[in-house]
C-alpha cells in the first residue's frame, strides 16, 4: 500500500491542492506567511479560531515534569520562534479544504474518525502528548507521557506505543517542514523502557530534504537526558504542493 501511495504521489506531485481560509498565527506576519511555505503550512495547521477541542493542553493527569517542561516551551513560543501545535480528533480537522492527489482521496465521510494517538478518550490512560515545532530550524519536540492502557512489560510502556508516538511526531514535522505526507520508512532502536506515567522527550530534526524526500531523526530520552529510551529515523515523501492558498 505504501508503494502504491508512493507511485501515485510521485506521479502527481504537482497536482494542484485547494486550501481554505488561512488564519494567521500571532507573531507571523502575512508577508512571512505567504513568503515561506513552512510558515504558511504552520499558520494553516494551527487555526487561530476554532471550536474544536485541543487535546494538547494540560490536564490533571500530567506529571510534574511534563507540566513544567510544557510551561518552559510555552514561554519559548513568545520569543523563541517555537509554535505549540494543536491536536484535534482527526487530521481532517487540521487540513480542512485540502484536496489530496487523485488516488489518495478519502471516499468515506465518517464523523467518528480519530488520530490513532488520540483514540483513548479518558485523560491520562493512553497517549498524553504535546508537540512544539520550530519553523526556521525545522525541528520538533514532543512531550510524551504514556498511560496505563499503553502497558507492555508490567509498569512500562509498550514499545509499539513509543513507535507510534515517534511516527506521529515525524508526520507532523514532515508535513509542516516540507509538505511530507507519506511514511516511506521508519527505523527504531530501543534502548530503555519508559515507566508508565513518566515523561519522555522526543527531539526530532529534519536532517535533509532531497529528491522529494524528507529524512528525519529522533532521540527519545528522559528530561535530564541521562536515559535514552530509543533512537529512530524516518523517510517521508514530499508532495511539493502547488500554490493554492487563498485569503
Amino acid at each position: 500500500m505504501i508503494r502504491r501511495g508512493f507511485q501515485v504521489a510521485a506521479r502527481l506531485s504537482h497536482h494542484r491542492s485547494l486550501l481554505g481560509t488561512l488564519q494567521i498565527l500571532p507573531g507571523l506576519s502575512p508577508a512571512l506567511t505567504f513568503g515561506s511555505s513552512t510558515d504558511a503550512m504552520v499558520s494553516r495547521f494551527c487555526m487561530k479560531k476554532t471550536d474544536l477541542k485541543d487535546y494538547a493542553l494540560p490536564n490533571a493527569s500530567w506529571c510534574p515534569d511534563m507540566l513544567s517542561l510544557y510551561q518552559e516551551f510555552l514561554e519559548k513560543t513568545k520569543s523563541g520562534g517555537w509554535v505549540k501545535l494543536p491536536s484535534f480528533n482527526s487530521n481532517r480537522d487540521h487540513i480542512k479544504g485540502l484536496k489530496l492527489p487523485l488516488g489518495l482521496e478519502v471516499t468515506s465521510d465518517q464523523s467518528d474518525c480519530r488520530i490513532f494517538t488520540r483514540c483513548i478518550q479518558v485523560e491520562g490512560q493512553g497517549y498524553e502528548y504535546v508537540i512544539f515545532f520550530h519553523p526556521s530550524m525545522k525541528k520538533s519536540v514532543c512531550l510524551f507521557q504514556p498511560g496505563p492502557y499503553l502497558e507492555g512489560p508490567p509498569g512500562f510502556a509498550h514499545g509499539g506505543s513509543l513507535a507510534a508516538m515517534m511516527d506521529e511526531t515525524f508526520a507532523k514535522t514532515a508535513y509542516l517542514a516540507g509538505e511530507g505526507l507519506l511514511t516511506l520508512s521508519l527505523n527504531i532502536r530501543f534502548k530503555n523502557l519508559i515507566p508508565l506515567g513518566s515523561l519522555a522527550v522526543l527531539n526530532v530534526d529534519v536532517e535533509k530534504i532531497e529528491d522529494k524526500k524528507l529524512y528525519i531523526s529522533c532521540i527519545a530520552q528522559s528530561r535530564d537526558q541521562q536515559t535514552v529510551y530509543a533512537k529512530s529515523s524516518g523517510v517521508f515523501l514530499q508532495l511539493q504542493l502547488e500554490e493554492g492558498i487563498s485569503q
